[in-house]
C-alpha cells in the first residue's frame, strides 16, 4: 500500500498493480481497495490499476467535516501521485463520485460508470430522513443497525436476506464502514438525475448495467448515458448490481484502450 496526503491533510491509502496506462477504480458503498482486487487482476496485464480506500475506510484516514469536494480532492491527490492522466471506473455511488471528479476537471481522459443509483422513475427511494438516521445510528455505535437500515431501505433487500448476511464472516467489515454510508448518500445529492451537469462532461464515457439488476438501476444507467455528451451504454450479463470481473474486465479494457 502507498499513501498520499489529501488537500485537507487526510491520509489516503492506495495500491497499484499491473503495467500500462493508469486506471483508477472507485468503489461504492462497503467497498475498500480489496473489493476491487478481482477486477484489478483482469485489467492488470494491460493497465496500471489503482485501487484505493475511500476516506473513512480501510487504511485511509478521515477528517471532519465531510464534503463531497474532499473526496474529489482525494482523487486529485492520487492522480498527482500517479503522475499521468488516468482513466476512471466508478461503481454505484463510486460512479457518482467519479462523475463528480470529471465535472471538477481532474483531467480524466475516459470515464466508465457502473449503475450510478440515481432515481429516474417513480420507484420509491430511501426515506427523506435516511442520511440523518444513518448518522444517528453510527454516532451512537449502532453500526450493525445502520448497515441493516441501509440494505433494507436503500438497496431494497428483504429482511431475511439481511438476517443471513449478519451470519456471514464479512459482516464485521460492513459494520466498520457503516459511518461512510452517509458519504455515499451525500454524493448522490437529492438522488435525482443531474442531467445538466452530466451534459457538461465531454470526455468519452461508457455506462454499464447488469442484466440481473432491478429495472430502476438499469433505467438509471440508460438515462446517465443519454445525458452525457459522448457516452455509450452497455448491458452485460450479471447479477444484482454486479457483473463478474471476467465479463466486465474485457469490456472495460477495450473501452479504456480506445
Amino acid at each position: 500500500m502507498h499513501t498520499v496526503t489529501s488537500a485537507d491533510g487526510t491520509t489516503i491509502a492506495y495500491e497499484t498493480t499491473g503495467a500500462g496506462p493508469p486506471v483508477i477504480l472507485v468503489g461504492g458503498a462497503f467497498h475498500d481497495h480489496q473489493a476491487a482486487a478481482p477486477l484489478a487482476a483482469v485489467l492488470a496485464p494491460h493497465f496500471t490499476v489503482v485501487s484505493y480506500d475511500r476516506r473513512g475506510r480501510g487504511s485511509s484516514g478521515d477528517t471532519a467535516p465531510y464534503a463531497v469536494e474532499r473526496e474529489v480532492e482525494d482523487l486529485a491527490g492520487i492522480l498527482a501521485a500517479v503522475g499521468r492522466p488516468a482513466r476512471m471506473f466508478g461503481v454505484s455511488s463510486g460512479a457518482a463520485l467519479a462523475f463528480e471528479a470529471a465535472v471538477a476537471g481532474l483531467g480524466i481522459p475516459r470515464l466508465a460508470l457502473f449503475e450510478p443509483p440515481y432515481r429516474v422513475d417513480d420507484t420509491p427511494g430511501p426515506p427523506e430522513d435516511f442520511t440523518t438516521r444513518i448518522a444517528e445510528l453510527t454516532s451512537s455505535g449502532r453500526n450493525g443497525e445502520a448497515v441493516e437500515y441501509f440494505l433494507t431501505k436503500a438497496v431494497g433487500l428483504p429482511d431475511q436476506a439481511v438476517v443471513q448476511m449478519r451470519r456471514a464472516p464479512t459482516w464485521p467489515a460492513l459494520e466498520a464502514m457503516a459511518p461512510t454510508l452517509v458519504y455515499d448518500n451525500l454524493i448522490l445529492r437529492d438522488g435525482s438525475l443531474p442531467a445538466d451537469r452530466l451534459a457538461a462532461v465531454t470526455v468519452p464515457a461508457l455506462v454499464i448495467d447488469s442484466a440481473g439488476s432491478p429495472d430502476w438501476l438499469r433505467q438509471a444507467a440508460k438515462a446517465v448515458a443519454g445525458a452525457l455528451a459522448h457516452a455509450q451504454h452497455r448491458s452485460l450479463d450479471g447479477g444484482f448490481h454486479n457483473v463478474p470481473p471476467e465479463i466486465l474486465g474485457p469490456v472495460l479494457g477495450s473501452f479504456f484502450a480506445g
